[in-house]
């Protein structure tokens, strides 16, 4: 498989920024906007190189000469130098200096206190490594805990959701149990016509929800895919909002299920949540209507993440989509500098030696190593959610076949032209079997 180069792509990607920036990285509808270009079209430099980025600030379009307020930093650290800046007809150039390792700057900029907008630019982001370690026994922990939950027959309840079903395609509500004590919620869409077809698996971003608009990824189904979105903690999505409201409120606070038993790997709240990933793949390859032959998976963030893993886990899988996966060298920030969502640096005593050890059977670095399937990976670099600096440590890792898709101007968002695109990717990985 041809493997996309980072300069190519971003060359292609530029040409197009125009077109989705303003619609998607400035505020909707606002009187102003920013606009930031780095003096390198790719927004990457080599260690030691002087980037300089060309700022704009214009109000209902026109170019303003206003101060400017700004501050430099390693990617989502602390900035380590400041100043400002008065714009002449609406422009200036900003001198952000080098790194002398690799990683991203960013340029954090402020009009007034209350216009701001930032831009992150890379330095040799291809020699980053994890700062988390592989365990020994890494192999035989997960082969041990999906041992344990197939021992629990795979029990299905199956609904048919005629207010989701179309002339072309199906859906279905299911339950599905993944062990002894849990259960998972999703969504099966399916083309209505009898056949053989590939299998996709959806788990979700992160947050304590449920499942919503299942349609509206229905173009997989129509486009010959039988398609799983999964849900990873028993809510059931026809639940009403007084329903939801009470049961959530025992996790204590949003998202923190990722912190729920993280002194202990066999307590920790995410290995259900990884272990129902590989039951949801014995489910989907159980289906009399599955070609036999593809499995791929496909997610974002969180989802991204739980892509990954379950490629590093589960042989079966044959091709995987991410976008900006969240868990990824989450112990990083103990190396000075970004770690990934859900960036534990910011709770007190979360980067215990304890918790850490914990972490690296968990964090997607150590599934990424083990990766056989095409993956195909999509990040940007104005991302604060899941940075860039981790997103380009998980793609280095990767050594089977890679495409990616690099996104600067991203912030923790895909359009839909980039989700299309990878329902087609997936496609062309069918065809090519």
């Amino acid at each position: 498989m041809k493997q996309t180069t980072m300069k190519q792509t971003c060359a292609l990607l530029l040409l197009m920024m125009g077109a989705v920036a303003g619609a998607e990285n400035y505020p909707y509808r606002s009187d102003y906007c920013w606009y930031t270009v780095p003096d390198h079209a790719d927004w990457l430099y080599k260690t030691g190189e002087r980037a300089r980025v060309e700022v704009m600030f214009c109000l209902y379009g026109m170019p303003q000469d206003v101060e400017v307020t700004y501050e430099i930093g390693p990617d989502m650290m602390d900035a380590t130098s400041n100043g400002k800046v008065k714009l002449k007809n609406g422009k200036a150039t900003i001198d952000m200096g080098t790194m002398k390792r690799p990683g991203f700057l960013d340029l954090r900029l402020s009009v007034d206190g209350k216009y701001q907008h930032h831009v992150k630019v890379g330095f040799s982001p291809e020699q980053l490594k994890p700062y988390t370690k592989d365990p020994k026994d890494f192999d035989d922990f997960w082969k041990a805990n999906l041992q344990e939950a197939r021992k629990t027959p795979l029990h299905v309840d199956s609904k048919k959701v005629d207010a989701y079903c179309t002339d072309e395609t199906d859906m279905y509500l299911l339950k599905i149990r993944t062990d002894k004590r849990h259960s998972i919620y999703a969504y099966l869409s399916k083309p209505k016509q009898a056949g053989k077809y590939p299998v996709v698996l959806c788990p979700p971003g992160a947050g304590i929800k449920t499942i919503k608009e299942p349609m509206r990824n229905l173009y997989y189904a129509k486009n010959g895919f039988i398609r799983l979105e999964m849900e990873i903690h028993g809510l059931n999505p026809e639940m009403t909002a007084e329903q939801f409201k009470e049961i959530t409120t025992a996790f204590d606070y949003e998202n923190g299920y990722l912190v729920n038993g993280l002194d202990d790997k066999d307590n920790y709240y995410m290995k259900h949540v990884y272990v129902a990933c590989v039951r949801a793949i014995d489910y989907l390859c159980s289906l009399p209507d599955w070609d036999g032959k593809n499995v791929f998976v496909q997610g974002g963030s969180q989802g991204g993440a739980l892509s990954l893993v379950t490629a590093g886990l589960d042989p079966r899988v044959t091709a995987c989509v991410a976008n900006h996966p969240a868990l990824s060298d989450m112990a990083g920030y103990l190396d000075n500098r970004a770690g990934g969502y859900p960036h534990f640096n910011r709770l007190k005593n979360m980067l215990t030696s304890e918790k850490v050890t914990t972490m690296a059977y968990y964090d997607v670095v150590n599934f990424a190593r083990r990766i056989n399937c095409p993956v195909y990976l999509t990040w940007g670099y104005n991302d604060n959610v899941c940075p860039p600096t981790t997103s380009y440590i998980v793609w280095n890792l990767i050594t089977a076949p890679k495409e990616c898709l690099i996104t600067p101007v991203n912030e923790h968002w895909t359009s839909e032209n980039t989700n299309y695109g990878q329902m087609e990717w997936l496609k062309k990985m069918k065809n090519e079997r």
